[in-house]
C-alpha cells in the first residue's frame, strides 16, 4: 500500500511590488518650477508677446495722464460757468478768468451799437455769438485727448486678445515639439497669454468709463454756460445802446 502523498502546499499568488509614489521633489519642482507673478509673466513672454505687453501699458498710463488733466480742466470750467450763471442774476460781477472774457466780449459789441438795419433779436443774437467765441475755444482747447481714450477704450482688448492668441499658439508649438501636455508645461505658456489680456482690460476699461465721464461732463458744463450767456444778452440787449454811428463817432473821438 502505497504511502498517501503529502498535501500539496496552497499556492500563494506572487505580491505585487508596492506602488511607488511619485518622489515629493519632482511634484514639488512641477508646482514651483514657474514664476506665475506679472513680472516673471512679462520677463518670460515671446518677444511679440511682450511687445504688446509694453504697447499697453504705455496706453494705460497715457489714459491715466489724460484722466487727471480733464479732472482739472472740467473743474475749472465748472467753475467758469458758476460764475456766468452769478454773473447772469446779477450777483457778482466776474473779474478775472473766461468768465470775465466772455463779459467783455458782449460788452465790446453792445459798445459797438446797434445797427439801424438790425432788429433787436439780431442784435442780442449779435451778442451772444460774440459771447460763445471765448466759451467755444476753451471747450475746444480741454478737449484734446478724449479721442485717445476712445481709442485706448476700443482697440486695447483686441490689442491683449491679439497677444493672448499668439501665445496660446507658442504654447501649442512647444507642447508638439516637447510631446509633454502636462500642467507643468502647459500652464506657463497660457498664464503668459492670458496675462496680455488683462493688461488690455486695464487699459481698456478706465478709457472707457472716463471717455463716457467727460463727455457728458462737459456737454453739460458747455450748455449750462451757453444758458448763462443767452441771460446776459438778453439783458444786454434790453439796455439803452449807442447807435453805430454814435459808437464810430466816439471810437474816433477816443482814438484822437
Amino acid at each position: 500500500m502505497n504511502p498517501a502523498a503529502p498535501a500539496a502546499a496552497p499556492s500563494v499568488p506572487p505580491s505585487l511590488p508596492p506602488a511607488m509614489p511619485a518622489p515629493a521633489t519632482d511634484l514639488a519642482h512641477a508646482a514651483v518650477g514657474h514664476d506665475l507673478s506679472p513680472l516673471a509673466l512679462f520677463l518670460q513672454a515671446d518677444p511679440i508677446v511682450k511687445g504688446v505687453m509694453i504697447l499697453l501699458l504705455v496706453a494705460s498710463i497715457a489714459c491715466w495722464g489724460i484722466i487727471i488733466e480733464k479732472i482739472v480742466a472740467a473743474r475749472r470750467l465748472r467753475a467758469e460757468a458758476r460764475k456766468l450763471a452769478a454773473a447772469a442774476s446779477g450777483a457778482v460781477t466776474p473779474e478775472g478768468g473766461l468768465a470775465a472774457e466772455v463779459i467783455r466780449a458782449g460788452a465790446r459789441e453792445w459798445h459797438e451799437g446797434r445797427d439801424p438795419a438790425e432788429s433787436r433779436g439780431e442784435y442780442r443774437e449779435r451778442m451772444e455769438l460774440a459771447m460763445r467765441a471765448p466759451v467755444v475755444s476753451a471747450f475746444r482747447a480741454a478737449e484734446p485727448g478724449l479721442p485717445l481714450l476712445a481709442t485706448i477704450g476700443a482697440v486695447g482688448p483686441f490689442v491683449g486678445l491679439f497677444g493672448t492668441v499668439w501665445g496660446i499658439m507658442n504654447s501649442f508649438s512647444g507642447i508638439a515639439a516637447s510631446g509633454d501636455t502636462s500642467l507643468a508645461v502647459v500652464a506657463p505658456g497660457i498664464a503668459e497669454a492670458l496675462f496680455a489680456t488683462a493688461i488690455g482690460l486695464v487699459a481698456a476699461i478706465p478709457s472707457v468709463m472716463a471717455y463716457n465721464r467727460f463727455t457728458v461732463a462737459f456737454t453739460r458744463i458747455r450748455q449750462a454756460a451757453f444758458a448763462s450767456i443767452h441771460e446776459l444778452s438778453a439783458g444786454m440787449a434790453r439796455r439803452p445802446a449807442p447807435s453805430r454811428a454814435h459808437a464810430h463817432a466816439h471810437a474816433s473821438r477816443a482814438a484822437e
